[in-house]
Protein backbone atom coordinates (compact mmCIF):
# COMPACT_ATOMS: atom_id res chain seq x y z
CA UNK A 1 0.00 0.00 0.00
CA UNK A 2 1.19 3.64 -0.87
CA UNK A 3 2.03 5.64 2.27
CA UNK A 4 -0.13 7.62 3.63
CA UNK A 5 0.09 11.23 2.83
CA UNK A 6 0.69 13.74 5.81
CA UNK A 7 -2.37 15.94 6.73
CA UNK A 8 -2.10 19.50 4.98
CA UNK A 9 -0.53 22.30 6.86
CA UNK A 10 -3.11 24.65 9.00
CA UNK A 11 -1.42 27.92 9.35
CA UNK A 12 -0.72 29.45 12.75
CA UNK A 13 -3.70 31.56 13.61
CA UNK A 14 -3.22 34.98 13.11
CA UNK A 15 -2.87 37.33 16.16
CA UNK A 16 -6.12 40.65 16.15
CA UNK A 17 -4.46 43.58 17.96
CA UNK A 18 -7.19 46.30 18.88
CA UNK A 19 -6.84 50.20 19.03
CA UNK A 20 -9.19 51.51 21.60
CA UNK A 21 -9.70 55.05 23.16
CA UNK A 22 -11.96 58.13 23.80
CA UNK A 23 -13.32 60.25 20.68
CA UNK A 24 -10.11 61.93 19.24
CA UNK A 25 -7.36 60.10 20.49
CA UNK A 26 -6.37 59.09 16.81
CA UNK A 27 -7.33 55.04 16.78
CA UNK A 28 -7.89 56.03 12.76
CA UNK A 29 -4.94 57.12 12.36
CA UNK A 30 -2.78 54.59 14.68
CA UNK A 31 -4.16 51.62 13.44
CA UNK A 32 -3.39 52.80 9.90
CA UNK A 33 -0.01 53.82 10.24
CA UNK A 34 0.35 50.19 12.85
CA UNK A 35 -1.55 48.49 9.62
CA UNK A 36 1.59 49.80 7.82
CA UNK A 37 4.64 49.31 10.03
CA UNK A 38 3.25 45.74 10.44
CA UNK A 39 3.49 45.25 6.59
CA UNK A 40 6.97 46.42 6.57
CA UNK A 41 8.10 43.79 9.06
CA UNK A 42 6.60 40.92 6.68
CA UNK A 43 3.18 39.95 7.97
CA UNK A 44 0.01 39.98 6.14
CA UNK A 45 -2.14 42.32 7.87
CA UNK A 46 -5.99 42.99 7.27
CA UNK A 47 -6.80 46.50 8.61
CA UNK A 48 -10.41 46.81 9.82
CA UNK A 49 -12.72 49.34 11.71
CA UNK A 50 -16.01 49.23 13.74
CA UNK A 51 -18.78 49.92 13.16
CA UNK A 52 -18.84 48.97 10.03
CA UNK A 53 -16.45 46.69 7.96
CA UNK A 54 -18.76 44.04 6.04
CA UNK A 55 -21.95 45.69 4.43
CA UNK A 56 -24.30 45.45 6.65
CA UNK A 57 -22.14 47.09 9.30
CA UNK A 58 -21.57 50.23 7.02
CA UNK A 59 -25.15 50.24 6.69
CA UNK A 60 -25.38 50.38 10.29
CA UNK A 61 -22.30 52.22 11.23
CA UNK A 62 -23.90 55.55 9.26
CA UNK A 63 -27.33 55.36 11.52
CA UNK A 64 -24.94 54.77 14.65
CA UNK A 65 -22.65 58.13 13.68
CA UNK A 66 -25.09 60.18 12.08
CA UNK A 67 -25.04 63.40 14.01
CA UNK A 68 -28.27 64.26 13.91
CA UNK A 69 -29.92 60.63 14.88
CA UNK A 70 -31.13 59.58 18.38
CA UNK A 71 -31.68 56.13 20.41
CA UNK A 72 -31.75 54.20 23.50
CA UNK A 73 -28.84 52.64 25.13
CA UNK A 74 -29.78 49.37 24.90
CA UNK A 75 -30.58 50.38 20.98
CA UNK A 76 -27.14 51.20 20.32
CA UNK A 77 -25.70 48.01 22.27
CA UNK A 78 -27.90 45.74 19.80
CA UNK A 79 -26.94 47.51 16.59
CA UNK A 80 -22.85 48.15 17.79
CA UNK A 81 -23.21 44.38 18.29
CA UNK A 82 -25.19 43.40 15.02
CA UNK A 83 -22.77 45.11 13.26
CA UNK A 84 -20.01 43.49 15.50
CA UNK A 85 -21.12 39.90 14.94
CA UNK A 86 -21.07 40.22 11.04
CA UNK A 87 -17.82 41.84 10.85
CA UNK A 88 -16.68 38.70 13.20
CA UNK A 89 -17.98 35.81 10.84
CA UNK A 90 -17.11 37.93 7.16
CA UNK A 91 -13.56 39.30 7.95
CA UNK A 92 -11.85 38.94 11.60
CA UNK A 93 -12.67 35.30 12.18
CA UNK A 94 -11.47 34.33 8.41
CA UNK A 95 -8.19 36.30 8.23
CA UNK A 96 -7.16 34.73 11.98
CA UNK A 97 -8.06 31.44 10.98
CA UNK A 98 -5.95 32.13 7.56
CA UNK A 99 -2.71 32.87 9.52
CA UNK A 100 -3.06 36.61 9.49
CA UNK A 101 -2.60 39.83 11.76
CA UNK A 102 -5.45 41.66 11.96
CA UNK A 103 -5.73 45.49 13.22
CA UNK A 104 -9.15 46.86 14.36
CA UNK A 105 -9.68 50.41 14.70
CA UNK A 106 -12.24 49.29 17.95
CA UNK A 107 -13.57 46.56 19.09
CA UNK A 108 -15.88 44.75 21.87
CA UNK A 109 -14.57 46.88 24.83
CA UNK A 110 -15.45 50.49 23.08
CA UNK A 111 -19.24 48.67 24.15
CA UNK A 112 -17.99 48.41 27.67
CA UNK A 113 -16.51 51.70 27.85
CA UNK A 114 -19.41 53.58 25.98
CA UNK A 115 -22.74 51.99 26.60
CA UNK A 116 -21.82 50.61 29.74
CA UNK A 117 -19.24 53.44 31.51
CA UNK A 118 -20.97 55.91 29.91
CA UNK A 119 -24.40 55.39 29.52
CA UNK A 120 -24.36 53.59 32.20
CA UNK A 121 -25.85 50.02 31.31
CA UNK A 122 -25.25 46.88 33.52
CA UNK A 123 -21.82 45.62 32.57
CA UNK A 124 -22.65 42.01 33.32
CA UNK A 125 -25.58 42.16 30.44
CA UNK A 126 -23.14 44.16 27.95
CA UNK A 127 -20.68 41.37 28.33
CA UNK A 128 -23.39 38.36 27.52
CA UNK A 129 -24.18 40.49 24.69
CA UNK A 130 -20.78 40.62 23.35
CA UNK A 131 -19.57 36.88 24.37
CA UNK A 132 -22.92 35.78 21.69
CA UNK A 133 -22.17 38.30 18.92
CA UNK A 134 -18.13 37.31 18.83
CA UNK A 135 -18.66 33.91 19.85
CA UNK A 136 -16.30 34.40 22.15
CA UNK A 137 -13.69 36.25 20.69
CA UNK A 138 -10.89 38.52 22.37
CA UNK A 139 -7.98 39.97 21.11
CA UNK A 140 -4.01 39.40 21.72
CA UNK A 141 -3.62 42.77 22.73
CA UNK A 142 -5.47 45.98 23.03
CA UNK A 143 -3.60 48.92 22.89
CA UNK A 144 -5.54 52.02 24.67
CA UNK A 145 -5.13 55.45 23.08
CA UNK A 146 -5.60 57.44 26.53
CA UNK A 147 -5.89 61.11 26.94
CA UNK A 148 -8.49 63.48 28.76
CA UNK A 149 -11.55 63.51 27.44
CA UNK A 150 -11.32 67.58 26.83
CA UNK A 151 -8.37 67.38 24.97
CA UNK A 152 -9.87 64.84 22.45
CA UNK A 153 -13.09 66.21 21.70
CA UNK A 154 -11.29 69.62 21.05
CA UNK A 155 -9.52 67.86 18.27
CA UNK A 156 -12.44 67.17 16.22
CA UNK A 157 -14.03 69.98 13.31
CA UNK A 158 -17.37 70.20 13.70
CA UNK A 159 -18.16 68.96 10.53
CA UNK A 160 -16.27 65.60 11.89
CA UNK A 161 -18.52 65.21 14.89
CA UNK A 162 -20.75 61.84 15.34
CA UNK A 163 -23.88 61.37 17.36
CA UNK A 164 -21.36 60.99 20.29
CA UNK A 165 -19.41 64.14 19.97
CA UNK A 166 -22.48 66.08 19.09
CA UNK A 167 -25.42 64.55 21.66
CA UNK A 168 -23.16 63.57 24.87
CA UNK A 169 -21.64 65.80 27.28
CA UNK A 170 -18.26 65.64 28.52
CA UNK A 171 -18.93 64.16 31.41
CA UNK A 172 -20.09 61.28 29.49
CA UNK A 173 -16.87 61.20 27.71
CA UNK A 174 -15.06 61.01 30.86
CA UNK A 175 -16.88 58.04 32.16
CA UNK A 176 -15.81 56.67 28.72
CA UNK A 177 -12.45 57.43 29.52
CA UNK A 178 -12.10 56.38 32.86
CA UNK A 179 -13.92 52.92 31.77
CA UNK A 180 -11.26 52.42 29.57
CA UNK A 181 -8.41 52.96 32.49
CA UNK A 182 -10.42 50.69 34.85
CA UNK A 183 -10.82 47.69 31.73
CA UNK A 184 -7.17 48.12 31.30
CA UNK A 185 -6.07 48.09 34.73
CA UNK A 186 -8.66 45.07 35.35
CA UNK A 187 -6.71 42.89 32.38
CA UNK A 188 -2.92 44.47 32.09
CA UNK A 189 -1.61 41.55 30.77
CA UNK A 190 -4.04 41.85 27.43
CA UNK A 191 -3.97 45.86 27.67
CA UNK A 192 -0.98 48.56 26.92
CA UNK A 193 -1.70 51.82 27.83
CA UNK A 194 -0.02 54.74 25.21
CA UNK A 195 -0.14 58.20 26.06
CA UNK A 196 -1.97 59.68 22.96
CA UNK A 197 -1.65 63.41 24.18
CA UNK A 198 1.26 64.16 21.74
CA UNK A 199 2.31 64.61 18.79
CA UNK A 200 1.05 61.58 16.22
CA UNK A 201 4.38 60.64 15.67
CA UNK A 202 5.75 60.03 18.97
CA UNK A 203 2.21 58.32 19.79
CA UNK A 204 2.98 55.92 16.83
CA UNK A 205 6.58 55.22 18.03
CA UNK A 206 4.95 53.70 21.26
CA UNK A 207 2.19 52.26 19.59
CA UNK A 208 4.46 50.30 17.31
CA UNK A 209 6.46 49.25 19.81
CA UNK A 210 3.50 47.94 21.98
CA UNK A 211 2.53 45.83 19.03
CA UNK A 212 6.20 44.39 18.24
CA UNK A 213 6.99 43.12 21.94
Amino acid sequence: MPPTPPPPVRPARGRFITLEGPDGSGKTLQARRLADGLRATGLDVVLAREPGGTRLGERIRELLLEPTGRMSPAADVLLFNAARAEHVAEVIEPALAAGRTVVCARYADSTLAYQGYGSRQPLDVLRTVIAFATGGLVPDLTILLDLPAEAGLSRKAPDDHTRFEAAFDVEFHRRVRAGFLELAAAEPSRWIVVDADREADAVFESVLAAALR
